[in-house]
């Protein structure tokens, strides 16, 4: 008689080697340089890294608790990016039309973080990525140059994950993973942006008296800059007061000047002290070009013009 004895080995695991396990880290975020004057919002984004292990088809939530940064918030739409004592408003997001902020449990703020999750395949481990959106809003033109920063780190960043089919990201629910260390920064730097008002003598017959008029440059300026603004010699390179308007080969003689008496001329480089010199508010300073027309003879009727280059150097 033969007998067929069958051997059954079961291979015994700790439970512990049934949970799941996590780690993540996260890019900084680098704004580049950031332009306040505008009123155009500057955008860029940060990739969280994850890598979990654990049971195979077992799905793990992963919550990812952003608080306000060493910068702190002013407010649930703003956090803040410091440059000594100066602050620069920025959000982070999580969807890419950066319409939802990203939050965390902790923090005063209604923002929660979005639900992300990660099923571990037949080897039982999984990885992903997931984006984190910035945003630094335009406008901001009473904020000085410098390098903002603001750093996530310890309580300012918590990654917590748990197995659950759910989605809420509400509480402080889940294993803490080791907390990722990330940064977020912005440049400033000085910026001017200049705007004008043409300047319009009007109709005249014969040119035998003074014929005045103003026109203005609004110059805005970061902080603190130093500037100057110069008003070149027109289309035929003229000095200050003998700037010529023209129609065909006639000419018009006119003058360009600081001051309503009109005995400072407003020129450029070429003539020394002819310049305005200005230094930044971040808010626009209007200055008045004020406008001559001297007595001289009398061209044939017609459109006389000239066009002047506004230069503001920083």
């Amino acid at each position: 008689m033969l007998r067929l004895v069958i051997f059954m080995a079961f291979a015994m695991f700790p439970l512990s080697a049934l949970a799941q396990s996590c780690s993540f880290s996260v890019s900084n975020m680098n704004f580049g340089l950031v332009d306040t004057l505008s009123g155009s919002q500057t955008n860029t984004t940060a990739t969280i890294n994850m890598n979990c292990s654990g049971i195979v088809g077992q799905r793990i939530l992963i919550c990812a608790h952003l608080a306000a940064g060493t910068g702190g918030a002013s407010s649930a739409t703003a956090r803040q990016m410091f440059s000594g004592a100066n602050a620069l408003n920025y959000q982070l997001y999580s969807d890419s039309a950066r319409s939802v902020v990203w939050g965390s449990y902790a923090w005063a703020h209604a923002s929660r973080p979005p639900a992300l999750a990660l099923t571990p395949n037949v080897l039982g481990s999984a990885t992903g990525t997931a984006t984190i959106y910035g945003a630094v809003a335009g406008g901001q033109g009473t904020v000085p140059p410098g390098t903002y920063l603001s750093t996530f780190s310890g309580a300012q960043v918590e990654f917590r994950y748990r197995y659950t089919s759910g989605s809420s990201c509400s509480t402080a629910s889940g294993t803490v993973a080791a907390d990722p260390t990330f940064t977020i920064n912005a440049t400033v730097a000085a910026n001017c942006l200049v705007s004008t008002q043409n300047i319009d003598f009007g109709s005249k017959g014969v040119l035998d008296g003074n014929v005045d008029a103003t026109g203005q440059v609004s110059v805005t300026c970061t902080p603190a800059a130093a500037y100057t603004v110069s008003l070149n010699g027109g289309t035929t390179g003229s000095p200050p007061t003998t700037r010529k308007m023209s129609k065909g080969v006639e000419t018009v003689t006119y003058g360009l000047y600081k001051n309503a008496d009109r005995t400072q001329p407003w020129g450029d480089a070429s003539v020394p002290g002819s310049t305005v010199p200005g230094t930044g508010t971040g808010v626009p300073q209007v200055f008045t070009v004020y406008g001559r027309v001297p007595p001289q003879a009398t061209p044939s009727a017609g459109v006389y013009t000239d066009t002047v280059v506004v230069t503001v150097t920083y």
